[in-house]
């Protein structure tokens, strides 16, 4: 590590005192962060060995209502919100960026688990809990918390307490509730290395908090130690087998398969529609027939198809943005191949999506500024500052409305005046400098647009529609064929996102990725043919909106995952919307730039082939 901070700092200095050009730094730039986040992959064997006897500390991290997941984006608070025994003096582990996002809060603990050393019955405190106390861990029990650990960067969760219905009580509900007051730690190990552990909390261990009056309790803790022939390398692996059981497995291939099946079908009938509507239009221009001729509407707006749309600044804009994501997930997908995102990876996603949307917002303002300057040549600024607010600017309001309902909570998911400082000095001398450099170049290396027809003074009027050709059922054709082929693989996800499912094969993730842009861009392409056979020119920005419609069904998704899910609560509720809305907004930025793409190389190629008059 130390030797990887000394070579980046060489090769800033170098790259200062040799005047570099600005795209070589950026290059630079962004492939030293990438290995900086390579600090993120499995641990090394070297940093986890242990003689016997050695203290191997074990931090605590957070509890939450098991019905309300996910971690760092949902209703967790510090483990110490909570009365259990603390040490005299906290000490936070030293969390990265990725972490604080995640609402990762590693505490020091009581707990002393020394390398194969085994305990039984481990006194950690005796402590006498009052009776807001007892109330306190009541409604933990009530809303079955449990809580989460690190030993050897391992996770292990367990159990505050129970609920049990007791028809003879004189509790007005009839339920008794227990706090577990003893955890048993079952640990694995292969030579002088930690391969697994489990936190067992015991039920034969309880106390009775149903009741709010002072009580005295004693908390214990166990650990034993069993050999196991798992090598380091593969201890990760276990997180894994849980979304990777054989029926699970087996429903998910099945799920994949049926939509690449159903992709090819319906690309291959669209194909064989389109080329053949599509031949007999040109041979009706090759014959020069003027009755013939007539039947052709595209064929008559050649002078007003090219004519750049109204609001171009912000048509732009949307496409750099769009452009930007669309990298930055590719980017995603080139991270998890390497192994730099796995589950239970401590903030590696959130690390990764900061530093590669700050990178790669070069990209959003040279394809703004590029794009815009082929049409007009003075506001070329306006187009890339647009750029830079477009998705970032919804998403900061989004983000300072959630951070103000967990700090109203309480929870691990607001986000302190540090972490906002240091993204904030990322987005101004990073991200913003990026984009005015990528627009700079854009408008620098600009290139007139030559379209394939000269586009007349004054745009042609249009026919009367009738109300399955207008925008809204477009949309709705455009996104409904996309979303039911990803549907099945989509459910998957958000029980990744929102549940205690682990996604481990992003290699499908990736696949079903391809189809949705392969599917968007088939689905633009026909909707233009379609709209401009009706005479109608405008197809610039019905193209990007038919494109991102698919977003939409994924949001209307989201309100049935909901619905039919355990959640509950308002910070809940506004987290999963509040979140979810700014992911379905990206999709929407992203497949609209595909669908205007598509359309627009569709356009320019029909065009080409048709003789001018």
């Amino acid at each position: 590590m130390a030797a990887l901070t000394l070579l980046a700092r060489a090769s800033i200095s170098l790259s200062l005192r040799m005047c570099k050009p600005p795209g070589m730094s950026v290059l630079l730039l962004f492939f030293i962060t990438l290995g900086f986040s390579f600090r993120f992959v499995k641990p090394s064997a070297d940093d986890h060995r242990y003689n016997a006897g050695d203290l191997v500390p074990l931090f605590v991290n957070k509890v939450g209502p098991l019905n309300n997941p996910r971690l760092g984006t949902s209703e967790t608070y510090h483990y110490y919100n909570l009365p259990f025994c603390r040490p005299d003096q906290l000490i936070r582990r030293k969390a990265s960026l990725g972490e604080v996002l995640n609402g990762d809060c590693l505490t020091n603990a009581l707990y002393e688990l020394k390398f194969l050393e085994d305990k039984i019955g481990e006194t950690l405190c005796q402590k006498k809990l009052k009776g807001d106390e007892v109330a306190k861990f009541r409604n933990a029990v009530t809303n079955d918390f449990y809580f989460q650990m690190y030993y050897d960067d391992l996770p292990l969760w367990g159990f505050i307490g129970k609920v049990e219905e007791e028809s003879w009580s004189v509790n007005e509900n009839g339920l008794k509730y227990y706090l577990f007051k003893h955890v048993q730690f079952d640990a694995l190990y292969n030579g002088n290395q930690i391969i697994e552990i489990h936190a067992f909390s015991d039920p034969n261990h309880v106390v009775d908090i149903t009741e709010d009056v002072e009580i005295s309790v004693k908390f214990t803790y166990s650990i034993f130690w069993k050999e196991t022939s798992t090598q380091f390398e593969s201890r990760m692996d276990k997180y894994s087998r849980a979304s990777l059981l054989p029926i699970h497995q087996q429903i998910r291939w099945f799920s994949f398969i049926n939509s690449v099946v159903i992709i090819v079908l319906l690309m291959g009938l669209l194909t064989m529609i389109f080329m053949r509507h599509l031949r007999n239009d040109l041979k009706k221009f090759s014959g020069g027939d003027e009755e013939e001729d007539k039947e052709v509407g595209w064929k008559y707006i050649h002078g007003d198809v090219f004519r750049y749309p109204p609001h171009m600044s912000l048509f732009c804009a949307a496409l750099g943005t769009g452009t930007q994501l669309l990298l930055q997930a590719a980017i995603l997908f080139v991270l998890a191949f390497l192994g730099v995102l796995y589950p239970y990876n401590r903030g590696a996603l959130c690390t990764s999506l900061v530093v590669t949307y700050a990178l790669t917002s070069v990209v959003a303002g040279y394809t703004a500024s590029s794009f815009y300057s082929q049409f007009v040549e003075t506001g070329w600024k306006r187009s890339v500052l647009l750029s830079g607010i477009l998705y970032l600017g919804p998403l900061f309001v989004m983000v300072s409305i959630l951070d103000a309902v967990a700090v109203s909570y309480g929870a691990t998911a607001a986000l302190p005046i540090g972490t906002i400082v240091v993204i904030l000095l990322i987005y101004t001398f990073v991200n913003i400098p990026l984009l005015g450099l990528g627009g700079l170049i854009g408008y620098r290396l600009r290139s007139e647009f030559q379209p394939p027809s000269a586009t007349k003074r004054c745009p042609r009027e249009i026919p009367p529609l009738a109300w399955y050709r207008k925008t809204p059922c477009q949309m709705f054709l455009g996104g409904l064929l996309p979303f039911s082929a990803i549907v099945l693989e989509l459910h998957h996800l958000y029980a990744s996102l929102w549940g205690y499912k682990i996604w481990t094969l992003p290699g499908i993730l990736f696949i079903i990725f391809i189809i949705l842009v392969l599917l968007t861009a088939m689905l633009s392409i026909g909707l233009t043919y379609i709209q401009l056979a009706m005479e109608d020119h405008e197809w610039w920005w019905r193209s990007l909106l038919r494109g991102g419609s698919t977003a939409i069904f994924m949001f209307c998704h989201c309100i049935y995952f909901y619905a039919r899910s355990r959640m509950s609560g308002f910070m809940q509720f506004s987290f999963y919307f509040g979140y979810n809305a700014c992911i379905c907004y990206a999709v929407f930025l992203m497949l609209g730039t595909i669908g205007f793409r598509a359309s627009l190389i569709f356009v320019r190629l029909i065009y080409h082939a048709v003789k001018s008059e």
